[in-house]
């Protein structure tokens, strides 16, 4: 086992937690920490032993109290703390002398706040260092691992709801924005495997998560919020590394000056010259995303379609305008608009009523039933000229059994080697679709734009591959 998958896997397989500043106080961070293990404890979900510890009680929710840090149990492998800035050098040498071995420090109020914030981190720091302690943090919301019951955000249920398990890993240095994508991936039904949130990333940065997700079989796809990085060359060497495995996508802020000194009083962060980071995107084959809507959009489709052969995109409709929009975004995002070969058109027009149009994209038109997306769709797959298919499903349209053409494009997408992405335009009832077609493996998107802007990070992603490969 790799050093790096030993050093962190106590944070999201914890044998024992500690939870140092557990509080009986509702809706206080200690409190919300705890309640969040006990919870999944009483699910099942979470199998370790949970440990508060506060000087001023003796039991918790019917748990045991300890007092202090020296008289926790031995198997503790990590400790969670939530207690005013001013103590955390101290519970640290407590716990380097207990031997606990992976902190998450979920206080505020250190380097992001000046130089006696900073003096204090680099005491912490100092004692990691000199005791072998890993730290997720200061000033973060820490882990949250839905297969292990591992949550240490301190947003209670009735704050935030919390997405099911995916295949996407999402790490990020601001805690707002950890909590506000959680909740939002948990409304729109996107799978988050594994959450890191490690503010000001005194020691476990990006390099080491991208490390520790080469290994992470249960992870295909890792996003990244990102407002600066301290060490520049461990950055690119992790990047180049996982790159290689699986894809990396980054949303960088600070892009501006304005940014780049909100970023500074955030979280400490040097963010950097934007167009650096840009070249080393690049290189390494990170794939940028420009907000976080790009993010997920792409990060979706990572985690359900195969990579594409090539940049040529075959689109099928059922709506002629969308179908233009469509064609638009294809030029906009660097892809090409596939030529289709004479077999592909002659088999489209023997089963096509005269009015459909047939070419590329191909419309099925307004009257279209779903065998007649069959045979678009057969077309697309089988046409060597075609790399990757987007399927616009107007579910509008009266003729449309909704279940027959989200079984035949789940069929398609299941045994084709092309990506397909699914576009599904309109309000709750057409959202109601779009999500049975997501759960049986096909990612669907809300406008043309966004689902040929999710496959061009498909094709981007191939084409590096393809470059490191000579």
């Amino acid at each position: 086992m790799e050093k790096i998958v030993k050093e962190l896997k106590p944070f999201f397989e914890p044998n024992a937690v500690a939870i140092i500043g557990a509080t009986d106080k509702k809706g206080k961070v200690g409190n919300v920490i705890f309640e969040n293990f006990e919870m999944n404890k009483e699910r099942g979900v979470f199998r370790g032993r949970i440990y508060p510890v506060n000087p001023k009680l003796d039991e918790i929710g019917g748990y045991k109290c300890y007092h202090t840090v020296g008289e926790l149990p031995n198997d503790t492998d990590l400790a969670v703390i939530s207690i005013p800035a001013r103590f955390v050098p101290s519970t640290m040498r407590d716990i380097a002398e207990k031997g606990i071995k992976s902190v998450i420090i979920i206080t505020g109020g250190f380097g992001e706040l000046g130089e006696e914030g900073k003096k204090m981190e680099r005491e912490i720091g100092e004692i990691a260092r000199a005791n072998g302690i890993r730290v997720v943090g200061p000033n973060c919301v820490g882990v949250y691992v839905p297969d292990t019951g591992v949550d240490t955000v301190f947003l209670p249920d009735n704050k935030m709801d919390r997405p099911e398990s995916g295949p996407i890993a999402f790490v990020t240095q601001s805690g707002a924005f950890a909590a506000a994508m959680l909740d939002w991936a948990a409304g729109v039904d996107i799978g988050i495997g594994k959450m890191v949130s490690y503010g000001n990333k005194l020691d476990v940065d990006d390099a080491d998560l991208m490390d520790y997700f080469i290994h992470d079989d249960s992870i295909k796809v890792v996003t990244f919020y990102i407002e600066g990085v301290k060490d520049g060359r461990k950055f690119i060497d992790a990047a180049r590394r996982i790159t290689r495995v699986k894809p990396v996508i980054a949303l960088k802020s600070g892009r501006t000056e304005y940014g780049a000194k909100a970023a500074s009083s955030h979280t400490g962060s040097l963010a950097g010259a934007d167009t650096i980071y840009d070249a080393v995107f690049k290189q390494t084959g990170i794939i940028r995303a420009e907000d976080f809507e790009h993010m997920f959009d792409m990060a979706k489709a990572f985690a359900k379609c195969r990579l594409p052969r090539g940049d040529r995109v075959g689109i099928v409709t059922d709506g002629g305008g969308a179908g233009v929009m469509a064609s638009d975004a294809v030029a906009r995002f660097g892809l090409k608009m596939a030529s289709l070969s004479e077999e592909s058109l002659k088999y489209l027009k023997e089963h096509f009523p005269p009015h459909a149009v047939v070419g590329n994209p191909t419309d099925v038109v307004g009257d279209t039933d779903a065998q007649r997306y069959r045979y678009a769709i057969d077309a697309f797959v089988n046409d060597p000229n075609v790399d990757a298919i987007v399927v616009i499903v107007l579910f509008q349209v009266p003729l449309l059994d909704e279940m027959e053409v989200i079984d035949i494009l789940a069929e398609y997408a299941k045994k084709s080697d092309k990506p397909i992405v699914a576009v599904a335009m309109g309000g709750k009832k057409t959202d109601y679709y779009a999500r049975i077609l997501e759960d049986k493996g096909v990612p669907v998107y809300p406008t043309p734009e966004r689902g040929v802007r999710a496959l061009a990070g498909l094709v981007q992603y191939s084409r590096y591959l393809e470059r490191i490969k000579g």
